[in-house]
């Protein structure tokens, strides 16, 4: 270990000393959440408590920012009389470890900003079901999900299309695609708007299109568990291929209700949408999903295991008026 350091010492490297003597040598990688991130040719990675650091000298120019959010690019050293500073082009700046709350490459984005980017995820789904024998039933389902989040904003685009067919009579032919946009405005509170257009040709819904607008609030919130209620005015176009039914164009109420669970590496979700119309407050149209979520093989790729409910309450002549999917998923994600 002698030698390792000795030699460590002598080529150009960054110093970490702390608060108990130890002067460990490598590469400074970055200053983050109070860890110092040291990587070493005698030890490997290290992290290292940055309240137990006395001083720190870079062999190089970084980008540090300060408590006091002011940003420098330069070398860390230590003065002639052992405090720190930062020397660089805007001059020679002191700069204590309890002062720096951050460093990174200077060739590198700002991690500020890097965290105010939009980040981009998304999920493909697939169902392929089917029966022959004494009875004969094909189903699929194909879904598609981008979403894009800031730390503050979440915007989500999505299509989803399902078919089934027993014994050569559809029992599901339905498409939908949406998009639904969010933002935090305080720790809980925010805003939304979204859209959803397409049809259901079982329940005889030749077209249809949601468009809503309101406030959630969060009533639980944190790693694992997140309840979100919202509320708000609605825009809702219904338009059914038998004549005798009446087409549905009128302002409505929009109520929300969404939880989702995450434990390890499993996920629980439901989804809950209430939707009554101003013009007959009678008409309300109610959807729900429910899912239990778990990975498989490679942790990109995931089983769902759901049920989603379509319930009109004023459906036309010989429509029922609650139609219920039971689904085995295959999902794959990635960003």
């Amino acid at each position: 270990m002698t030698a390792a350091l000795g030699g460590a010492a002598r080529a150009p490297a960054d110093v970490v000393a702390t608060k108990n003597g130890a002067r460990l040598v490598g590469k400074v990688t970055k200053i983050d959440g109070g860890i110092v991130y040291l990587t070493t040719d005698y030890a490997g990675a290290l992290q290292v408590k940055q309240k137990e650091v006395t001083s720190i000298a870079t062999d190089g120019p970084v980008a540090v920012r300060l408590a006091d959010g002011v940003r420098l690019n330069g070398e860390v050293t230590l003065a002639p009389d052992g405090t720190m500073q930062i020397v660089g082009p805007a001059g020679v700046s002191p700069a204590s470890v309890e002062q720096i709350v951050e460093t990174w490459p200077v060739s590198d984005l700002d991690p500020a900003v890097v965290l105010l980017q939009r980040h981009w995820k998304f999920e493909a789904s697939l169902d392929i079901n089917g029966t022959s024998g004494n009875s004969n039933q094909l189903g699929t389902a194909l879904g598609f999900r981008a979403i894009g989040s800031t730390p503050t904003e979440v915007l989500q685009y999505y299509m989803a299309y399902n078919r089934q067919v027993t014994e050569g009579v559809k029992s599901a032919d339905q498409f939908k695609m949406g998009v639904d946009y969010a933002e935090h405005f305080t720790n809980r509170w925010s805003r939304f708007v979204r859209d959803e257009a397409g049809y259901d040709r079982v329940m005889d819904e030749k077209r249809y299109d949601t468009a809503a607008i309101g406030y959630g609030y969060d009533l639980i919130k944190n790693k694992a568990d997140t309840l979100t209620a919202r509320a708000g005015l609605a825009y809702r176009y219904d338009d059914y291929g038998n004549p005798l039914t009446p087409t549905v164009s009128s302002a409505a109420a929009d109520f929300e209700l969404a939880h989702d669970l995450k434990l390890h590496d499993w996920e629980l979700k439901n989804l809950l949408t209430v939707v009554p119309a101003f013009q007959d407050t009678k008409d309300v149209i109610v959807t729900q999903d429910s899912f239990f979520q778990i990975p498989i093989a490679d942790p990109h790729w995931k089983l769902r295991m759901g049920v989603a409910n379509d319930y009109n309450s004023e459906p036309g002549p010989g429509i029922r008026r609650l139609d219920t999917t039971y689904y085995t998923r295959l999902i794959l994600d990635w960003q």
